[in-house]
């Protein structure tokens, strides 16, 4: 049964920080689908607050805010290492492992490790009660229905018009730093869809803005491996491990190739058109918002540097 409406806002922020904190304890044990879900869920959460609260600019939603993007980007020390390891172990089982290989996949191994330490000390130094006893006071209050959805409307322009702008300057250029923005700004767009759309009692929304995340963080992780190997290729050739260079430079390349894969493939499908159709499900009466919004939005020059107007 969807509860009423005057019950559904402060329903879906207590069910937002639950999520967090069902998988904080596995995750510090360094549990890795925990870590990722944890991750997932305060981003959601970072997300959710300042729409929901019933002082979105208040002291203990801004606090929560900061805290949980510490917790979120503190979890990421070894999510990338933890993708590198997979990705490079599926290429391996597909095209054959070396000795020289091997070596590579040990010392990507032992990053991992490495990065998982790290991660587990930095999460203990986080102020973790501070924000237990900050949610605790928000969890009690959600805001009232007509203001939050209010909110979700000035959101979805202003992120709607600032994400379209940003895709624009991109164009049809490989440049792995703005697309990995691109990537935060579809996935927050992602979120607050989703939310509104369980705040509204309708069906999930997002799927657009799911699948172009899902090729932009496909398009990311493999630069991002491709760019450990690179890094590997040239220590190990300063070290006089040639066998060992050449087999890291040459998988390097593969993982490089696979990242403009991705990327052709988001410009396949028509990244532009789905993220305005995206906004329309939201609610969105002006589509063509991509090059100039209302006042106070902003546009990108072809560096990804905000213009103000």
């Amino acid at each position: 049964m969807t509860p009423p409406t005057a019950d559904r806002v402060a329903l879906l922020l207590r069910q937002r920080i639950k999520a967090v904190f069902r998988r904080l304890p596995k995750a510090l044990a360094g549990g890795e689908e925990d870590l990722r879900q944890m991750r997932v869920a305060g981003r959601r959460l970072r997300v959710a607050l300042p729409l929901l609260g019933r002082k979105p600019a208040g002291k203990r939603v801004r606090r929560s805010r900061r805290l949980l993007r510490g917790l979120t980007r503190t979890g990421g020390i070894s999510r990338d290492l933890d993708v590198s390891v997979a990705l490079l172990e599926e290429e391996l089982a597909r095209s054959g492992i070396t000795a020289e290989r091997r070596v590579v996949q040990g010392r990507l191994k032992a990053a991992r490790a490495r990065g998982r330490s790290r991660m587990a000390e930095a999460l203990l130094d986080l102020e973790i009660a501070r924000l237990r006893r900050d949610l605790r006071v928000l969890a009690r209050h959600g805001d009232g229905f007509f203001a939050v959805l209010r909110r979700f409307r000035e959101t979805r322009d202003r992120a709607g018009a600032e994400t379209l702008a940003l895709l624009s300057a991109l164009g049809d250029r490989f440049d792995p730093a703005l697309l990995h923005r691109l990537r935060r700004r579809v996935r927050r767009l992602r979120y607050a869809a989703e939310l509104s759309g369980a705040l509204k009692g309708q069906i999930p929304a997002g799927a657009e803005f799911r699948a172009l995340q899902n090729e932009l963080g496909a398009l990311h992780d493999t630069h991002v491996l491709a760019g450990w190997l690179e890094g590997q290729a040239r220590a190990c050739a300063a070290r006089g491990e040639t066998a060992v260079s050449r087999a890291a430079a040459a998988l390097q390349a593969i993982f490089l190739a696979a990242s403009h894969a991705h990327h052709r493939a988001f410009l396949a499908a028509s990244p532009e058109e789905l993220i305005a159709r995206a906004l329309a499900d939201m609610g969105q009466s002006t589509v063509g918002v991509g090059r100039r919004a209302a006042a106070g939005s902003r546009e990108y020059s072809k560096e990804g540097r905000p213009c103000v107007y």
